[in-house]
């Protein structure tokens, strides 16, 4: 669909406007917000991701409102990798409990802007080549197989060859300084670790763009449609991070899930020559992989604790 430079305008400052709501309004908190809060800013950034579908239909129709909702379950759906990566990294550098969601926030800023980049590029590169399509398809089928048989392959961000500039280039401090991202010691200006994590979240975040980006082009060519997904899906993941962290451990399978739907999209981008699957299969099916990961990841859960707990020593009385 055409979007004139001033709608496009208007939505980018809406956007901004509700990072700065997530950072002001929903991250007044300090440290790990309570569980309530969690969940009440998670059911709003929902409610309010689902509502952007009625204001299309109302704008556009409803095969541009269907398209934009299954592009967002496809982001949302995949975004939640991202979560058990932010886990690893604020574990890795020990990024105290007060300085998460700062981490959390200008990477995902950061993100959006990068995403955006990938939009374009991909854009672009679908309209003047048809065949990458097919490019895209196969890279996500490979992802999607390759996470669902590597699911206990760690992440290693020690080697990750971003952190080995930052510490070439900016000298870094051994400790925190709360939540600054450069402090002074002994006359001196150091970045924190908190630069090094911010870095490395934004870095991760592109990394699965890389797969995500592709995924909601199967569904839709329409750059505003993509992007808008796009910035729905991150908008509300601080939320969603605090409040899944102490219950991550639970999902244990969801990356089944998320591989199969990956390797779903890839295979429509495959054969979207051949037959192009209704947007309403496509939710459906989406929606079927996520419900079926998590509903097993949930009942077999208990069972491989007590599994755990009776494989392990018994004091001895």
């Amino acid at each position: 669909m055409d979007v004139s430079i001033g709608i496009w305008a208007l939505f980018c400052a809406a956007i901004v406007a509700l990072l700065l709501v997530d950072l002001l309004v929903a991250g007044r908190t300090k440290g790990i917000p309570p569980m309530r809060h969690c969940i009440a800013w998670s059911v709003f950034w929902l409610a309010l991701a689902v509502a952007f579908t009625f204001v299309l239909l109302a704008w556009q129709d409803g095969t541009v409102a269907g398209q934009y909702l299954t592009g967002y379950l496809i982001e949302r759906s995949l975004s939640l990798d991202n979560l058990f990566v932010f886990a690893l990294l604020f574990a890795f550098f020990a990024v105290p409990d007060t300085a998460q969601r700062k981490v959390l926030f200008w990477g995902i800023i950061g993100a959006i802007v990068l995403r955006a980049g990938f939009i374009f590029a991909g854009a672009a590169l679908l309209d003047a080549f048809h065949w990458m399509i097919y490019v895209f398809g196969a890279l996500l089928v490979f992802t999607g197989v390759r996470m669902a048989t590597h699911d206990s392959e760690e992440i290693h961000p020690e080697r990750n060859p971003v952190l080995k500039v930052v510490r070439r280039v900016v000298p870094l401090s051994d400790d925190y300084d709360g939540d600054r991202i450069v402090t002074t010691r002994a006359g001196r200006r150091l970045a924190t670790p908190l630069l090094a994590a911010l870095i490395m979240v934004a870095t991760f975040d592109v990394v699965f763009a890389i797969d995500s980006i592709p995924a909601i082009f199967a569904i839709t060519r329409d750059t505003f449609v993509v992007f808008a997904a796009n910035a729905f899906s991150l908008l509300g993941l601080m939320s969603l991070y605090f409040l899944l962290a102490g219950l991550i451990q639970k999902f244990r399978y969801l990356n089944y899930g998320l591989a199969a739907i990956l390797v779903w999209v890839g295979a429509k981008m495959l054969i979207s020559d051949i037959w192009h699957v209704p947007t309403a299969l496509s939710l459906g099916v989406i929606a079927v992989c996520l419900t079926v990961a998590i509903t097993v990841s949930w009942r077999r859960a208990p069972a491989e604790d007590q599994a755990q707990e009776a494989r392990e020593p018994q004091p001895v009385a």
